[in-house]
């Protein structure tokens, strides 16, 4: 795969710099020869992120890209010499970092309650009524 991209951060933007190949396969001379036209398409593209006003875009923050849809040329049209092509693609960006959180430790325990382990008789009874002790003999 040619499509290849890189994240960073930049200010209050994330930015994604990438390229990707297009070839264009094309016949010409009433349609007795083709060609390819190979093409490398350099991008930039800068994402408004939301971020939670007390965090922090620092040095450590990670930022992970992924691409969503592989670029695609959607539709070719020729004027003239020249071929005009439009491509989309999809990408995906995630900021991973570190996030601190305030957590309340009460220092009163609740007293437990314990549970009584054995079951009643009434309970046993029913699940000796209803297991089968012969359901592995049915399967095999």
């Amino acid at each position: 795969m040619t499509h290849k991209f890189k994240g960073y951060k930049t200010g209050e933007k994330i930015g994604v710099d990438g390229s990707y190949d297009v070839n264009i396969w094309y016949s010409y001379d009433n349609d007795s020869k083709t060609t390819v036209v190979n093409k490398k398409v350099d991008y930039n593209d800068l994402f408004n992120v939301t971020i939670r006003k007390d965090a922090d875009l620092t040095e450590d923050t990670d930022i992970i890209v992924r691409t969503l849809k592989q670029p695609n040329c959607i539709k070719v049209d020729t004027s003239g010499n020249t071929i005009n092509f439009t491509v989309e693609k999809e990408l995906g960006v995630e900021i991973v970092g570190e996030t601190k959180m305030k957590i309340a430790v009460e220092e009163d325990e609740e007293p437990w309650e314990d549970l009584d382990q054995q079951a009643d008789e009434e309970v046993m009874e029913e699940i000796d009524q209803n297991v089968q002790t012969d359901y592995m003999d049915k399967v095999q």
